[in-house]
This record gives structure tokens, C-alpha cells and sequence, in this order.
């Protein structure tokens, strides 16, 4: 274990100092939000049934649980690139702990999403957002997206060593975009069609924005939406511990084995 935790630590280092010197793809991930919460809010709002204000308001906890789901893309990306470069094999040949470097990697990205979310918050604070459940539930709200942002950032982690290719990996984490719109993140579930409301309220994405806005003291779910919505907290907590359950043993596996 303390092999893992200094291993660990010395990866967690080296990702930070990555980021700093190429931030390019995490500066356009952390303002991506900020710029959908202005588009959406203030182009689309007047044209849904809640009014402008309300609907900013509604939609400011979707684009933080969105943010929380796009650890898949950039977990993608970096594992991908790492592989593709042969840094892992480099790795492999060092005396490290093996889960100590998809470890730090999430790590990592886990740390800069904390930092960037708190722009996005401020930004939708000035819209129209409010907290109205009071400064613990608000940090529970954050640290139900922080755990979705590890969990998902395990997925993407675990995708990059298995697709092993740098330049497919960047195709294939555009294509996360579409998660986000399968699930209840920007427009109530309630007034979709049958099926598609059951795939999007079974989303997990849905099941953390429901959450945020649950503790934040905004909107509730209809009272016949399925149980992840219902119950969002826990459906959100589970969804995370289960994806991590899963893919952080595939995801050290994966990387043991050099990516076969």
C-alpha cells in the first residue's frame, strides 16, 4: 500500500506537470461549459416553458454533471496518447506499482475538474443560480460530481489502453458529446417520448445532475420518474462506485498486460 500511495503520488505529479505544459485540451474542456451555459441559457431558455431564469437555473447543475462525464474523453485521450507514444512501456520496465499509474492519471484529471468547476459555478451564480440548500449540501453537490469525474475518468483510462491509438481516441471522445443529450443534464425527462425517457432517466449523467440540483434546493424530478431520479443521491453514488467496481481492476489489468 505505501509502494501504491508514493508510486501513486510521483504519477499525480508528472499528469499536473503534463497539463501545465500542454493546457490546451483542458482549458477547452473547463470553458466548453461556461460557453454552453450562455449559448443555451440565454438563446434557448425563453424558448422552453420555464422562463429564462429558471431554466439557467436548471441548467447550470447539467453542464457540472455533464463536465463530471467528459472524464471519459480526456481519460481516453491521455491513456491513448500515453500508449500510442510508448510511455507506458516505458513505464512497465520501472520498478512502479502497477495501479500507481492509471491511478495518478485520474487522479490528476479529478484535481483539475475540482478547478474547474468553480469558474462555471461563479458563472452561473451571475445567471441566476442559487444555492439554496445551504453550504454542506453544496459541498456534497461537489463531491457527488467529483466521484462521477473519477469514475469516469477510470472508463476513459481504461478505453485509451484499449484502443491503444492516439488519433482514434480523439475521434472516438468526440462522440461523448452525445452522452450528455441522452440524459436529463439540459431538458426535463418528463415530456420525452416513452422509451427515449427511460433510456435518458437511466442515464447515469441524469441520476448526478438530479442530484446537484437536489442538494443545491432546485428542481425536483416528476414524481413517476424511474429510481435513479427518485432517489438521486444514492443513484448517483451507486452508478459511480459501480463503474469504478468494474473498471479500475479491467483498467490495471489492461495496463499490467501492456494494453493485450
Amino acid at each position: 500500500m505505501s509502494a501504491l500511495v508514493h508510486d501513486g503520488t510521483a504519477m499525480l505529479g508528472r499528469h499536473l506537470r503534463r497539463i501545465r505544459r500542454a493546457p490546451g485540451v483542458p482549458v477547452l474542456t473547463q470553458t466548453m461549459p461556461i460557453t454552453m451555459l450562455l449559448f443555451f441559457g440565454y438563446v434557448f431558455g425563453s424558448a422552453l416553458a420555464m422562463p429564462g431564469g429558471q431554466y439557467r437555473a436548471y441548467l447550470l447543475p447539467g453542464l457540472l454533471a455533464a463536465t463530471a462525464s467528459n472524464g471519459i474523453m480526456t481519460g481516453m485521450f491521455q491513456a491513448a496518447q500515453d500508449s500510442h507514444r510508448g510511455v507506458m512501456d516505458r513505464f512497465r520496465t520501472m520498478p512502479v506499482s502497477r495501479a500507481a499509474v492509471p491511478l495518478g492519471q485520474t487522479a490528476a484529471d479529478t484535481l483539475l475538474t475540482a478547478a474547474g468547476m468553480v469558474p462555471l459555478a461563479l458563472v452561473g451564480l451571475a445567471v441566476g443560480w442559487r444555492i439554496g440548500g445551504g453550504p454542506l449540501h453544496a459541498l456534497a453537490a461537489f463531491g457527488v460530481l467529483l466521484l462521477f469525474r473519477l469514475a469516469t475518468s477510470w472508463v476513459g483510462c481504461w478505453l485509451g489502453l484499449l484502443i491503444h491509438n492516439e488519433e482514434a481516441a480523439g475521434q472516438l471522445g468526440s462522440a461523448t458529446f452525445i452522452l450528455p443529450l441522452l440524459s436529463g443534464a439540459y431538458i426535463p425527462t418528463d415530456g420525452m417520448p416513452g422509451w427515449l425517457r427511460t433510456v435518458t432517466e437511466w442515464n447515469p449523467i441524469s441520476a448526478v445532475a438530479t442530484a446537484v440540483r437536489e442538494l443545491c434546493g432546485n428542481t425536483r424530478p416528476a414524481a413517476d420518474a424511474a429510481w435513479p431520479l427518485l432517489h438521486p443521491v444514492a443513484g448517483s453514488l451507486l452508478w459511480s462506485l459501480v463503474l469504478l467496481a468494474v473498471f479500475v481492476p479491467l483498467t490495471v489489468r489492461r495496463y499490467a498486460h501492456g494494453g493485450k
